[in-house]
Formats: C-alpha cells, structure tokens, sequence
C-alpha cells in the first residue's frame, strides 16, 4: 500500500517502448479516460524522466479507480506501475488557485548550490524531480 495521500494525479512508471512522446501520450490518453476527465498528460524526453508520465484528471475518485483499474496492466509490452503523485500538478494548482509561476533563477541557484555542496544531493534531488514534475504540466 502507498503511504502517499490519494490525489488527482497519477504517477506512471515502466512505459517502455519506441514511440515517439506524442504517440506515447496518445496512447495513454485513449486508455486513461476511460476512467474520468483527464486534464493533462506530462512525458518528460530527460533521460532522468524517460519511462515516465504523470496523469492529471479532474477528481480524485477518478485517479483512484483509474490506479486500481490499470495498476500492473500490460502497456506497450510492460506492466505499468501506477502510484499517486508526491505533488500538486500545476493543472490542479491552476483550478484551486494557488498556481505559482517558479522563477528559473531559483532554480539555477540550487543547481550552483548542489555543485558547491555534494553531500545535500540526494536531497535537492528529491526536489528537484517534484519541480521538474510540475514545471512541464501546463505544457501538455
């Protein structure tokens, strides 16, 4: 069981295959709103990000059958791992009104910090992967 809190977005891991990210977000489209109003789909090309999705819908009640539903089903010959987001995607965040534009120079400045000071990689990391999640959602 997940210790994250049920939320409107999925995160999708295993997707395997040699489409192209548009292909690949159709195809999750057509499989994902089945179960409810999807809002956005993000696919990362980052080779950190590769393999990757995130699938916003409109309710949480959709997210959570849409998880129980297609947890461990076979996409594009591998059995997708599905769990629910750590964070607010910005498409939620737009709806609920605390949307925040981030400013790239914060970001640069955990870059420079990150080299200056290895030991608290790990953790700016972790970080750095929730913004990277939530910097592309309204691109979808």
């Amino acid at each position: 069981m997940s210790s994250i809190d049920p939320s409107q977005t999925l995160y999708i891991t295993n997707i395997k295959g040699r489409a192209n990210v548009e292909e690949i977000k159709a195809c999750l489209y057509g499989l994902f709103s089945t179960y409810g109003p999807i809002l956005d789909i993000v696919i990362k090309k980052t080779e950190k990000m590769r393999e990757q999705a995130f699938v916003v819908y409109n309710s949480v009640a959709s997210a959570t059958t849409a998880k129980r539903g297609l947890n461990g089903f076979t996409f594009l010959g591998h059995a997708l791992k599905i769990e629910y987001s750590k964070t607010k995607s910005d498409a939620v965040a737009k709806l609920d009104g605390t949307y925040r534009l981030r400013d790239s120079s914060t970001k640069r400045a955990a870059e420079e910090e990150r080299e200056e000071n290895p030991s608290k990689m790990a953790k700016t990391e972790d970080r750095d992967e929730e913004d990277d999640e939530d910097s592309d959602d309204d691109h979808a």
